[in-house]
């Protein structure tokens, strides 16, 4: 083989060789199963097969690449794709797919190919069961050896160890060893850019070394962004609990307060609410549901209502439900309607004395879900509407939940006239199909 003649010639392949790894990497960040493969530190055979898969093929396309001519032969990634599976899968991917990688170039009679990328492969493997902490894997980058007299000073004064300086030392003994092999043999059993002992091998160790920093640290950027993700997503869950934690306590107090006073005059009205009480808490303590079909919450605020009816009585809370049968299987945010309800016999109801009326309204149009709640309550003056409405804990529980669950694909519209009553009116997206297909 031919070796390069001119130091432009050379730098501007080990650039193109460093350029094409980074590329590689950043294709293959871009599948969603290896993207998870690599956010799993802990992986399984399954996990490593797929490890293998998606990584030998890319590599042996670059093995070929090269062989067809010298313009390409910034493409072979053999020794570095090995050593790089070694590290993420272990002892048995690294040499497996070192030995897959290099089929190529054991049919043009380069012997030492397949045991060269085994080897690697093999030292990668064993590099990551010797590291404690399979973290600090990601740790090494292509700047990593700045840090070494950091490194060595820390190691004399603490006794503490850097281990990203294994996979760096790691990298100068592939590049040495490479180059030795491809002298000592004639015709030449192993690829090597330029295999001279001069001073120009300390810019392809550099380029062996960028071509494994490269990628990891391009996937340590994919994994910290899965992170990021999943973090956000137990945020959002553990916001949407706490939520759902602030309405349930509050509605269960005020039933129990009207158990408690229906027991002294009406023993038997109190035996009913205790039944539909029963119905709401069987609700309650089964496995959180962020989404119900409507036809469940109204069943939900049927029994709430009961208790309501029980406390109020029947001549002084009238309750009027209009609801369209087709929006009757559209999901919406569990316990909804109830802090929406419960807030219309407080504020509205309860301070009127002859009692008063509740009316439900849903209908489904144009692919959207709208819900009225209207009262002919004692309403509310502008000037309180935002303390009681929005500070307080059941429409603001309500409006932050809607926002969570639909960004700003949602609408929260709060009517209030003193004397007249007040409607809150609910447009959401109806979300029938696509929750009945995730069923």
């Amino acid at each position: 083989m031919d070796t390069l003649t001119s130091v432009k010639d050379l730098l501007f392949t080990l650039l193109l060789k460093v350029g094409v790894a980074s590329s590689f990497a950043a294709l293959l960040a871009r599948w969603n199963t290896f993207r998870r493969v690599l956010f799993t530190e802990e992986r399984d055979p399954d996990q490593k097969l797929k490890l293998m898969l998606f990584m030998t093929p890319p590599l042996v396309v670059g093995v070929a690449l090269r062989l067809v001519g010298f313009p390409y032969r910034f493409a072979d990634l053999s020794l570095e794709g090995a050593f790089l599976m070694g590290l993420l899968g272990g002892r048995v991917v690294g040499p497996i797919g070192g030995a897959i990688i290099t089929i190529p170039a054991l049919a043009f009679h380069e012997w030492l190919a397949m045991p060269a990328a085994s080897t690697a492969g093999l030292l990668g493997g064993l590099m990551r069961q010797a590291i404690p902490n399979k973290e600090d894997l990601w740790n090494f980058g292509p700047f990593t050896f700045l840090n070494i007299p950091r490194d060595v000073v820390r190691l004399v004064r603490h006794g503490t160890i850097s281990w990203e300086l294994l996979p760096l030392m790691a990298c100068v003994g592939l590049e040495l060893g490479r180059v030795a092999l491809a002298v000592a043999t004639k015709p030449r059993w192993l690829f090597a850019i330029d295999p001279h002992w001069d001073w120009w091998l300390g810019l392809c160790v550099l380029a062996t070394l960028m071509s494994v920093a490269a990628p990891l640290k391009i996937w340590n950027n994919t994994r910290i962004e899965m992170n990021l993700e999943r973090h956000q997503q137990l945020l959002l869950k553990a916001r949407m609990d706490a939520l759902s934690s602030q309405i349930n306590p509050h509605f269960l107090f005020n039933t129990l307060n009207t158990v408690s006073s229906l027991i002294r005059f009406d023993p038997d009205a109190a035996r009913g609410v205790v039944l539909k009480l029963s119905n709401i808490l069987r609700r309650l303590l089964r496995k959180h549901e962020t989404f119900v079909p409507l036809r469940e919450e109204l069943h939900f605020i049927d029994d709430y209502l009961d208790i309501e009816v029980a406390r109020f009585g029947r001549d002084n809370l009238e309750i009027v439900k209009q609801v369209d049968d087709e929006a009757l299987e559209a999901f919406v945010p569990s316990m909804l309607l109830q802090p929406i309800v419960e807030n219309c016999l407080k504020h509205g109801l309860a301070p009127k004395i002859d009692g008063g009326r509740i009316q439900l309204r849903t209908t489904n149009r144009d692919g959207r879900l709208h819900i009225e709640i209207e009262d002919n309550g004692v309403g509310i003056s502008e000037e309180k509407m935002s303390h009681v409405y929005v500070e307080g804990i059941g429409l603001s529980n309500v409006r932050e939940r809607l926002r969570v669950l639909y960004g700003t694909d949602f609408r929260l519209e709060i009517e209030s006239h003193t004397g007249q009553g007040t409607v809150i009116r609910i447009d959401i997206p109806e979300l029938v199909s696509t929750m009945q297909a995730v069923g």
